[in-house]
């Protein structure tokens, strides 16, 4: 039998398997001296059984009992851990002179949704089985949510969603969103005192005497549906919605016909838009036009 040629390894390969095992690494570093413990921490979630965390779920707790708020969720979530889904992605692949297809090559890629909207979401797990059920053969990966937050601004999402198809979805906003991911305390729109003053300056820099009063309230979309094995229909809770988030009240002077109603909203919301601080800390707006009625 003729015995095939060796192939020859490239040089820094060969170097580096001539240094194994010996005094010195694949670098020419002696191991002497070294400290290698037998317990390295690979990651951070080493010891993850890949439940909710405690923090969180006491806090979605409360929001269903009615004691918490959806910045009391936020806040807590921003110490937790969640899982971001990873699927295999077709990459290329080449067809044969046979007609069959062969070389497959895939990559692993972030999962992205879109929501009724149009908007991008990110979804991510706060825990194992919500991840599984919501798609079996998905990857999961562990994360600090900031830094799923991060992953979300990076694939340009305007939302994340958490445990979509479970029980208790709860989606997280954008201004939400960009919080998490700079890891600073979120402060809804509704109860931010620097977004009630921008109103009420936008008023007084149209100079229109046609608005009374103008003033922030929480709108009805920060809400949302969750399932409740005691009832058929659910719970109601307040927060988790994908908005508006925030509901502003423009009491008028009577008798404005709709020309000049259009025309004062669409400078009012223009000088919202223009506003850095306003734009960032606002994701969406429902607006509400009061009369009020003549005395008589």
């Amino acid at each position: 039998m003729t015995e095939m040629p060796k192939k020859q390894l490239p040089g820094h390969i060969a170097q580096a398997l001539a240094g194994a095992g010996g005094s010195t690494d694949s670098a020419g570093q002696p191991w002497a001296g070294r400290d290698l413990p037998a317990q390295e921490k690979y990651h951070n979630f080493d010891t993850d059984d890949g439940a909710m965390d405690a923090g969180f779920a006491a806090a979605m707790e409360a929001l269903a009992d009615g004691e918490g708020t959806e910045a009391h969720v936020i806040a807590a979530l921003a110490q937790a851990r969640v899982f971001i889904p990873i699927v295999a992605q077709l990459a290329e692949q080449t067809v044969g002179e046979n007609g069959l297809v062969s070389d497959k090559e895939s990559d692993m890629a972030l999962v992205t949704l879109q929501g009724p909207d149009g908007r991008v979401v990110l979804p991510a797990f706060t825990h194992a089985e919500a991840l599984t059920k919501w798609h079996p053969d998905a990857r999961p990966v562990a994360v600090y949510a900031a830094r799923a937050a991060l992953s979300a601004v990076a694939e340009e999402a305007q939302l994340m969603v958490l445990d979509p198809g479970s029980p208790r979805p709860f989606v997280i906003r954008r201004p939400a969103m960009w919080a998490l991911a700079q890891q600073q305390t979120w402060l809804p729109s509704y109860a931010d005192a620097a977004v009630q003053n921008v109103l009420a300056q936008s008023v007084s820099a149209l100079g229109n005497s046609a608005v009374l009063d103008i003033s922030a309230s929480v709108g009805q979309g920060i809400e949302s549906q969750w399932g409740n094995k005691s009832t058929s229909h659910g719970q109601l809770v307040k927060g988790g919605g994908t908005g508006p988030e925030l509901c502003v009240t423009i009491t008028l002077l009577p008798g404005l016909d709709q020309h000049a109603v259009n025309s004062l909203l669409a400078q009012l919301q223009e000088y919202w838009a223009a506003n850095e601080y306003f734009a960032h800390a606002v994701d969406s707006i429902q607006v509400r036009l009061r009369h009020p009625h003549p005395r008589t």
